[in-house]
């Protein structure tokens, strides 16, 4: 169950532990997985494995392992950071919000007043809009599959992508828009007619029947369209019931008109709140003189909706089934008896509508008291709330940068360091780096964190597994973008080493000279050079012929570069040229000690040449240079005993003596001229 500990990795008892007994014990492993052995307790006969308080709380995810077994044997638990960033389906919702995060802080500075708050609000609208397709991805997936237990993965994920939409709608209308006393309402209609929809299958198996007025549904879905304020489709299935019961169309063309008549705010501002609550006084007395003088008492469905048009909090409940919700009743009852609500009025009829509706019945979910917290505008609440109950980082790190860009988190400081926003993008960001491919969004996510997104990224990018030499690269591009030049030589070093290892020098010595590893590229020239006096041939020619001015990183290189232009002029039949570096790379003391007879060796065809191209001067450098090694040589002995060796030194002393004879007859004949 889950992966051992290795020897290569400490592990550490949790503090407080009592050290003499068997303790749970942990050890940090590759891409942010916390690998936990945990020894079980046996006060009490209890197998349950005793987490560290810490580690359970910061760590969201799952816990792979097996509880079952004897009381005394150990297991191994590997706990995830972040599961979420597994989950094949949710890539859309990490690769598309990132396009919209980075435009967000390239246009920070373009706008100003309204036109930023629009902006924002459509940032906001874009943010949602990915939620909602990732939402419906997943629905997708949850009824194409035919495995349960992916099902209800699925459509677990479908709910709290349906929980993550419906508050960030909310913070949108409260805090991004910030919608005023009038339009507020308005908005929070569409927000319930949005993501109320539990009815909605009711609604189409009622319109599609032949008769909806004789369906035994068919008050069920007047109500919902009056609860909602869809009073439209509420009066346009009512005017079908009043065409089949025509004894009743006085009744039906009153409701009807209060129904159109229903004074309801509007976005464009043109009349004012007083106009609006006087025309609403108006209408209302209206409604309660109809009901009082009983024109509805003959049919409660529409004695019913009168009352919920007066705002009767009882007629409402009686509804409860069809809101299903107590944010619902919280809007309607606003509609009907407060459309002139004032934002900072929410929290009290929030409050009084979340206790009418669940009644001591039952106790508030998380998702309530999160949107409760909304309503009372306190948003660093919403935030650590979401913290809390959410699987992931990123709900809260985008909308608390959103909230930030709006100018409304900056008074909030955390106690050890950063702001909020910073602490949560550093998280989100952080949780993207243990996923083999998303770390590249978080190399973006740490930029735009000022105080410490540098030394995240710093930390984070060099415990990114090098597999291939392309992933390397773009680590490697990202590193040099950056100006980090302590990661780019350790990635180099780490992939020069792979390099070496498979034995190909080529690229080994191309890593080295990124890194700009004197040491190491001497140590591949060196092997470059065993290479060929094995093979009598270099390899990865390519790479040594444009070595440029990067050979000048150490002398074995600078003597690799220059051995392989010697080989090069020779071979053009440059013979002069090629004899003057021959004789520079010997006397210039460059090239190791091991390769003066090779060296020496190579200059035999030149010597044996037709043409006189060594002159004298060189010569004697040339024999000099011999003599060294011969004389020098700690293994003399054993140098004289081979006689391959010795057969060298004595081809190279015959060559040497007649090129010298020729280069003085040479040069007394041209004296003597």
């Amino acid at each position: 169950a889950g992966a051992p500990l290795t020897d290569t990795v400490p592990t550490q008892v949790v503090p407080g532990a009592d050290p003499s007994a068997r303790q749970l014990c942990f050890a940090w492993g590759p891409a942010e997985v916390l690998v936990c052995e945990t020894l079980f307790s046996r006060a009490g006969g209890s197998r349950s494995p005793r987490l560290a308080g810490a580690a359970a709380r910061t760590l969201t995810g799952s816990i792979a392992g097996t509880s079952d077994g004897a009381p005394s044997s150990s297991r191994v638990f590997v706990v995830r950071r972040d599961q979420d960033i597994y989950i094949h389906t949710l890539r859309k919702l990490f690769n598309e919000s990132h396009g919209i995060f980075m435009g967000l802080q390239r246009s920070e500075e373009e706008l100003a007043g309204k036109s930023r708050k629009a902006q924002l609000v459509q940032v906001s609208k874009n943010y949602r809009s990915v939620i909602r397709a990732c939402m419906e991805d997943m629905h997708q997936a949850a009824v194409s599959t035919r495995d349960p237990a992916l099902q209800g993965q699925y459509s677990t994920q479908v709910s709290i992508l349906s929980a993550m939409e419906l508050i960030w709608n909310l913070c949108e209308i409260l805090f991004v828009e910030a919608a005023t006393a009038g339009p507020l309402l308005l908005r929070l209609l569409d927000w319930v007619r949005l993501h109320v929809c539990d009815v909605d299958s009711m609604v189409r198996e009622v319109l599609s029947s032949e008769s909806p007025s004789k369906h035994k549904l068919f008050w069920n879905v007047v109500d919902v369209f009056v609860l909602q304020g869809r009073m439209d489709e509420a009066r346009h299935l009512l005017s079908k019931e009043a065409s089949a019961n025509p004894a009743s169309m006085n009744m039906y063309k009153i409701l009807d008109d209060l129904m159109k008549k229903m004074p309801v705010p509007s976005l464009g501002n043109t009349q004012t709140l007083t106009e609006l609550e006087l025309k609403w006084q108006h209408w209302h007395e209206e409604c309660q003189r109809y009901l009082q003088d009983g024109t509805f008492a003959s049919n409660p469905h529409m004695e019913s909706i009168c009352k919920i048009l007066l705002g009767d909090e009882d007629a409402i409940l009686e509804k409860k089934e069809l809101m299903t919700t107590w944010y619902h009743f919280l809007v309607t009852r606003l509609l009907y008896s407060h459309p002139t609500v004032k934002p900072m009025e929410l929290r009290f009829y929030a409050q009084s509508s979340m206790d009418l509706f669940l009644g001591g019945e039952s106790s508030p979910e998380p998702l309530d008291m999160i949107l409760m917290a909304a309503f009372e505008f306190e948003m660093h609440q919403v935030i650590k709330e979401c913290s809390i109950v959410l699987s992931n980082w990123w709900f809260v790190a985008h909308l608390t940068d959103l909230l930030d860009h709006c100018k409304l988190l900056q008074s909030h400081n955390l106690y050890f360091g950063s702001n909020m926003r910073e602490f949560l993008l550093l998280e989100y960001a952080s949780g993207l780096f243990s996923h083999h491919s998303l770390w590249q969004l978080g190399v973006d996510y740490f930029d735009h964190c000022p105080e410490y997104g540098r030394v995240y990224l710093e930390l984070h990018i060099e415990r990114i597994p090098l597999s291939t030499e392309q992933k390397a690269l773009k680590v490697l591009r990202i590193c040099e973008q950056r100006q980090m030049h302590e990661q780019v030589r350790s990635i180099c070093k780490i992939m020069a080493m792979k390099a070496l290892r498979n034995n190909r020098l080529g690229s080994a010595l191309s890593w080295s000279i990124r890194a700009k590893d004197a040491a190491f590229a001497t140590l591949i020239s060196d092997r470059f050079l065993k290479d060929y006096c094995e093979k009598g041939c270099f390899s990865d020619l390519d790479l040594i012929d444009n070595l440029g001015p990067s050979m000048l990183l150490s002398d074995r290189l600078t003597f690799l570069g220059k051995y392989r232009e010697f080989h090069r002029l020779y071979g053009e039949k440059r013979f002069a040229e090629a004899a003057r570096l021959l004789l520079t790379l010997m006397t210039a003391h460059i090239a190791p000690c091991s390769f003066w007879m090779t060296l020496l060796t190579d200059a035999l065809p030149l010597l044996e040449q037709k043409e006189v191209i060594f002159s004298a001067e060189q010569t004697y450098e040339l024999m000099r240079c011999l003599e060294d090694l011969t004389a020098g040589n700690p293994d003399k002995q054993k140098f004289q005993d081979d006689d391959v060796e010795t057969t060298k030194v004595e081809m190279l002393r015959l060559a040497l003596a007649r090129n010298l004879a020729r280069v003085i007859v040479k040069e007394g004949t041209v004296e003597g001229s």
